[in-house]
């Protein structure tokens, strides 16, 4: 069974940061696609950023230059760094791979719970 367990959120006022995690556990032959996301009330689900295996990253415009997505593989966690934060940056944090548990295997999505994150001004 794979898990995301996402931590690090938290109550911080605007200008300041951040760092979440997301713990990837159990049988993961190879990841090929990270990403985090955000939903605030009301709005709908936004990708903010992306990474692939490869390094290639993405980064909606609102967050670039702010934002970074990063991976420790020997501690098999993603990393969120938010630095400078807005009161529009508040929202639940979620991250997301697509990955393979075995060589040649189909690429399969997994999804953690999420963590709040909550900026004021």
């Amino acid at each position: 069974q794979v898990q995301l367990v996402e931590s690090g959120g938290g109550l911080v006022q605007a200008g300041g940061s951040l760092k979440l995690s997301c713990v990837v556990s159990g049988s993961i032959f190879h990841i090929a696609h990270m990403t985090w996301h955000r939903q605030a009330p009301g709005n709908q689900r936004e990708l903010v950023a992306s990474r692939t295996s490869g390094g290639a990253q993405y980064y909606v415009d609102s967050v670039k230059d702010r934002f970074t997505i990063f991976r420790d593989n020997t501690a098999n966690t993603i990393y969120l760094q938010m630095n400078n934060l807005k009161p529009e940056d508040t929202a639940v944090y979620t991250c997301n791979i697509q990955a393979r548990r075995v060589n040649g295997g189909k690429l399969n999505t997994y999804w953690g719970q999420g963590t709040q994150v909550t900026v004021s001004s």
